[in-house]
């Protein structure tokens, strides 16, 4: 297999390394920007380089954004190439354009890396499709949340201080709202749900709620009812109708997911003959998401391509319903159950419900009780 690699950066590098003594897999080309100069590969800044190099069978995409990735992305496919990405906001995006047209044209797609990292999640729920149905995939898929939250919940910060913790150590960007505010992991949890489901989830139907609004008063009060706060993405097929969503979600201190520390992520399927399994590691990192990016290299060479066809289009029904832990905002559309300090917990209410309240009342928090 000879790769042309866009971008050099976190992932890219760690894919060149991975594969630099491996006779099967060579880059052969590099895309990227900065004057760098690379012993077995060439380094270009023109993408038509890559494209126009009929050496190069597979193009992986490690540039991250939606353009030009997209674009060059696209290209590559019309020209023949197999994909390997870990860029989940592209696949989630363009999904409806890029696996069909990998279909259409008998390519093979994997972005394995791009939920969870370096567990190999998706792949994992490829190999679960094949033998059973799965009723529900979710979990943990944000390693910045996790380590805000487990910051505030093990050493009393409040959610200022834990966030420029995260960003000293690299695991928050200078702008943090795509992880703060859910939309990474909005894009994890439809790309698992399409592929665990077999469908094509209407994402303008998806809510997320994120963590920006929670205070070190909140989480003592969790802690005072034994309760600890994750952001937690679920994904239910029920009656063959989809339930897509992701939220701040209280969970008692002895299960699973309220033990998971730092940047971990901690990923779930229910299936229908497994019940249930979860799957534990990095979320991110040059090596552990390279490792996986590899691993899609591999696959591919086995003959190994998308994870599930390319199913009909599907409109959620969030219609379950939960009681949730609110502070703020104004004309709460449920009963209230309790009065927890400054906060209530409501009688149960839809999700659907909950989430276009909160759009209403943007700074208001809110948390689901598991």
């Amino acid at each position: 297999m000879k790769i042309g690699l866009l971008g050099f950066g976190v992932v890219g590098r760690g894919v060149y390394d991975i594969v630099a003594d491996r006779d099967d897999i060579q880059v052969a080309k590099v895309l990227c920007l900065e004057d760098i100069t690379l012993p077995d590969a060439e380094v270009t800044k023109n993408f038509q380089d890559i494209l126009n190099d009929d050496t190069i069978d597979t193009v992986i995409e490690a540039m991250g954004g939606l353009h030009p990735a997209y674009e060059f992305v696209r290209a590559a496919m019309e020209a023949g190439k197999n994909i390997v990405t870990s860029n989940k906001a592209l696949v989630a995006t363009f999904y409806d354009d890029l696996i069909p047209l990998a279909e259409s044209k008998g390519l093979k797609f994997r972005c394995t890396a791009a939920v969870g990292g370096g567990i190999g999640w998706l792949s994992e729920v490829e190999r679960s499709r094949r033998i059973q149905k799965i009723h529900k995939v979710g979990g943990i898929m944000n390693g910045t949340c996790n380590y805000i939250l487990d910051s505030m919940t093990r050493l009393g910060l409040d959610y200022g201080e834990a966030l420029k913790q995260a960003q000293a150590l690299g695991y928050a960007e200078a702008n943090p709202s795509t992880d703060v505010e859910g939309i990474d992991t909005w894009h994890k949890v439809i790309l698992s749900s399409n592929i665990a489901f077999g469908v094509s989830i209407d994402k303008a139907g998806v809510p997320a709620a994120g963590i920006s609004r929670i205070t070190a008063a909140d989480v003592e009060n969790f802690k005072a009812h034994g309760l600890v706060c994750k952001l937690i993405s679920t994904g239910k097929l029920v009656d063959g109708k989809c339930s897509v969503y992701v939220q701040p979600t209280l969970i008692p201190q002895g299960d699973p997911e309220a033990a998971v520390p730092s940047n971990y992520n901690l990923i779930t399927l229910i299936g229908q003959w497994s019940d249930r399994m979860s799957f534990y590691g990095q979320g991110a990192g040059r090596y552990p998401t390279a490792y996986n990016v590899v691993q899609d290299c591999q696959d591919i060479l086995l003959g190994r391509g998308f994870y599930s066809p390319y199913g009909e289009k599907v409109t959620v029904c969030n219609d379950e319903k939960l009681c949730f832990y609110v502070r703020g905002g104004k004309d709460l559309p449920a009963a209230v159950a309790e009065n927890w300090g400054s906060a209530v917990v409501t009688e149960p209410i839809s999700v659907s419900a909950i989430h276009a309240w909160l759009k209403e009342n943007p700074d208001a928090f809110i948390a689901a009780i598991a």
